[in-house]
């Protein structure tokens, strides 16, 4: 997971079900105002057909047609694939795409053939087609169901048309007000003046946490964060599949999914036959996850509740199984996993299971002038301008971001595993020692990368084995990925912690050369979310060495 946190201006406004404010049978006593959109139904629109250009005067005109000419029967393929609104839009439109690309019988054996969400953004500009979906799955004498009423689809497709015009900046907007709300909150807690009493100290430093802990579940009450979390598929792949292809170790199940968001994973677990899923959010976007729980028909498997996991209390003893997408920038930002290993301690029964079940830590020497340049050497010269106060503490703040496979100079060592179903909170403040060969003559060493690894393990007492490569585990049929460099990008991407020149003159590698030293993750206070990455290392144990700590925050 990652923490943007969206303006004051937006706090606190969840959005509700649809069923709140969507009831066109309802005067309006303040005017026409709020409903200029709303148009009259045309019981005449034309519809464009799937595999032509012909126009049909309505929805069952099309399905005959389509059926006789093309041998291509729109609403079986619906019901044999079980899709539902959004998957019978992105059929829609696959087939008017690939139609478009010259093939007269597009592949649709499969949903995963046209799952991708670029696929909810119509073909044809005011496809009518897409707004009489009810319309594909009529009654035996050719009544629609009073609850699937066409306002019901149109307000549906505006909100998934209004979904796809958001900006990706503002994921990257959140992000950074996040970190600016959590520096002023750590700041002020370290500027605090001395109290009267320990009570009152203790008080004012118990507010100030909290008040950090509200900005952290409010910046997941809006729809940019999980919206960038979804759309990253290699994160929502990797639980899909492990969930599906192991139907067997859910069907059945009692599941806890810790920090839920929209309910994605809750929702794969049901679907893949647990008996009863819970899950638990101290976000509002609970409030989404309910509606998103019912509109899909597993209201009677999962229950949503929201709170912090160790404040509420669960409807049941014991889970089998705990599912969590808790990892942060650099794996440790957020202290989510704290709360996941709680709940573990508290719910999970003997012998139950961690999804993921493990996670590895790597770090790799760090050589890219470019970036240098552009996240150093830029301020020297904006638009003309000297920034250069903007360098006092740049070399003391971890970045996040994507790097080249060409910035990593040398070999990669693991220096933490975390096999969750035994890692404790105390471990989580570490240091550990590393060792690196330099692969290629560099001018310089510029810093340090991290980034991390995940697997999926089918047992609570699998070991993984030391140093394990996540595309080696896929080789075996194991779901695994990683946020390197080396696989594809991630919406974690790569935690850099650049180095602080010493002297004027850089001082070269060599290829073969050997770098040993120790990493530590410290948490910047006992219940912070952010995190103090400290590094000591020297080259060929030359009796120098060189230590520098960066802030993740």
């Amino acid at each position: 997971m990652t923490v943007p946190v969206p303006s004051s201006a937006s706090l606190d406004v969840p959005r509700h079900a649809a069923s709140d404010t969507s009831d066109t049978s309802s005067t309006n006593d303040g005017g026409d105002d709020g409903w200029e959109d709303v148009e009259p139904e045309d019981e005449s629109q034309s519809i464009i057909g799937l595999f032509s250009d012909d126009i049909y005067p309505d929805v069952r005109s099309l399905l005959k047609d389509t059926k006789e000419r093309y041998s291509f029967d729109l609403a079986k393929v619906q019901k044999d694939l079980e899709l539902d609104f959004f998957g019978t839009v992105k059929l829609i439109n696959y087939i008017r795409s690939e139609v478009k690309k010259g093939v007269q019988k597009p592949d649709v054996s499969s949903r995963s053939l046209f799952d991708d969400d670029v696929y909810l953004k119509p073909v044809i500009e005011d496809d009518a087609l897409l707004y009489n979906l009810d319309d594909i799955a009529l009654d035996d004498d050719g009544l629609q169901s009073e609850n699937h009423r066409k306002t019901d689809t149109e307000a549906q497709l505006r909100e998934v048309q209004e979904e796809l015009c958001r900006l990706q900046e503002q994921f990257s907007n959140y992000r950074l007000a996040v970190q600016q709300s959590l520096n002023v909150q750590l700041s002020n807690d370290d500027d605090d003046p001395p109290q009267p009493t320990n009570v009152d100290r203790n008080d004012a430093r118990r507010s100030i946490t909290e008040e950090v802990d509200s900005d952290y579940f409010k910046s997941y009450s809006y729809n940019a964060i999980h919206e960038s979390m979804l759309k990253d598929t290699v994160r929502t792949d990797a639980y899909r599949d492990f969930i599906y292809d192991h139907k067997g170790l859910f069907k059945g199940k009692t599941v806890l999914d810790v920090g839920c968001g929209t309910g994605i994973l809750s929702m794969f677990c049901a679907k893949a036959g647990a008996k009863k899923v819970i899950a638990v959010d101290n976000s509002s976007i609970i409030e989404k996850a309910r509606v998103n729980v019912f509109a899909n028909g597993f209201g009677d498997v999962i229950t949503c509740i929201r709170g912090k996991i160790e404040e509420i209390k669960l409807p049941v003893p014991q889970v089998d199984i705990i599912v969590s997408e808790w990892m942060g920038y650099g794996l440790l930002f957020e202290a989510m996993l704290d709360s996941v290993i709680w709940a573990r301690d508290r719910y999970l029964a003997p012998g139950g299971l961690m999804v993921p079940s493990h996670a590895t830590l790597r770090i790799a020497p760090f050589a890219d002038p470019d970036f240098v340049d552009s996240h150093v050497s830029f301020w020297r010269n904006v638009y003309g301008f000297d920034m250069s106060s903007m360098l006092e503490s740049v070399h003391n703040e971890a970045i996040i971001a994507g790097t080249k496979t060409s910035s990593v100079v040398g070999d990669s060592a693991v220096f933490l595993q975390l096999p969750l179903h035994t890692i404790t909170v105390e471990e989580l403040n570490f240091l550990k020692t590393f060792e690196l060969t330099i692969a290629h003559d560099v001018p310089r060493l510029d810093g340090w990368l991290i980034w991390f690894d995940i697997f999926f393990l089918t047992s609570p007492t699998a070991k993984l084995k030391n140093g394990a490569l996540p595309w080696e585990l896929r080789k075996e049929g194991l779901v695994a990925f990683t946020t390197g460099p080396f696989g594809p990008e991630t919406h974690w991407q790569q935690c850099v912690l650049l180095i602080q020149p010493e002297g004027e003159k850089p001082v070269p590698l060599q290829k073969g050369q050997v770098i040993r030293g120790q990493i530590g993750y410290q948490k910047k206070k006992k219940d912070a979310r952010a995190l103090d990455i400290e590094v000591r290392w020297s080259i060929d144990d030359c009796s120098s060495s060189r230590h520098q700590t960066w802030s993740l925050q």
